[in-house]
């Protein structure tokens, strides 16, 4: 069984999303993989060729409509 869950890193621990299905005492593997930013995610989206910093800076900059919290 695969499983994917978002978790938050705080305090020096992971605070998972939601429960896992697990049994008590379970053995698993843990992979980390950090979370895409959405400039990232939109950038992969509509085939954005250049880079991802200026990509970001066109979504963030004011002149051009800003994105908000991108």
């Amino acid at each position: 069984m695969s499983l994917q869950v978002e978790a938050t890193y705080e305090n020096g621990a992971l605070k998972l999303d939601r429960p896992l299905p697990l049994k008590e005492h379970e053995r698993i593997v843990v992979t980390i993989q950090p979370k895409a930013s959405r400039v990232d995610e939109s950038a992969g989206l509509i085939g954005w060729k250049g880079s991802s910093e200026a990509f970001e800076y066109l979504a963030r900059s004011e002149e051009n409509g800003a994105w908000g919290d991108a």
